[in-house]
């Protein structure tokens, strides 16, 4: 035995001799898994930051309408505030005319049909500012239901990242696959942003 002697390795040994030779360890569940699982977290981080920019911008876009219909409903509340003031004075002009003598109710009753033609316009005027407010305040939450869709989208992007993270070190397949479909989740989430659904 001289010179012969046995040489034993044990798993370890195998494992440090196979990376030294430029191989993956065998527990390493193949070199794969691991670019695999890094090409697909940046694409979901990139998707992620797009779903998040535009979840910010429709959350703004729908406090900036919610403004818009506050501006529009005061409009209109000014308006009913002129129209009522017509009212009463053609209410008084009504009440002079009645009480005045045969021949001044001519010119009364010209400003009671003006203070109508002007209560009419005016009513116009304030019910389409309304409308308006309406609409401003439907595309508000409009926006702020596509919000909270993008939101819902990063979120489960974020998970699924936080889930490769896992997978990596965990070397666990499973993990792996729960990355992929959080992140197809997220995708459908976005898609339903996009769709306004």
């Amino acid at each position: 035995m001289s010179g012969h002697g046995f040489h034993v390795h044990g798993p370890h040994d195998h494992e440090l001799e196979h990376a030294a030779q430029g191989g993956h360890a065998p527990h390493d569940n193949g070199g794969g898994m691991i670019a695999q699982i890094a090409v697909v977290t940046a694409i979901i981080a990139t998707v992620g930051a797009l779903f998040s920019y535009m979840g910010g911008a429709t959350q703004a876009n729908a406090g900036l309408y919610k403004n818009n219909a506050a501006i529009k409903k005061t409009e209109a509340a000014n308006q009913w505030n002129y129209f009522q003031s017509k009212s009463t004075k053609q209410a008084l002009a009504e009440f002079a005319r009645d009480l005045a003598p045969e021949d001044k109710r001519v010119a009364y009753q010209s400003k009671i049909d003006r203070y109508e033609k002007e209560k009419n316009e005016i009513k116009t005027g304030a019910d389409k500012l309304e409308a308006q407010a309406q609409a401003w305040d439907k595309s508000s939450d409009e926006q702020l239901h596509q919000h909270h869709r993008w939101a819902q989208a990063t979120t489960v992007l974020q998970v699924s990242i936080a889930l490769a993270a896992i997978a990596l070190l965990t070397r666990k397949k499973w993990l792996e696959y729960g990355m992929f479909a959080l992140a197809g989740v997220g995708v459908v989430l976005g898609g339903l942003a996009v769709l306004h659904i």
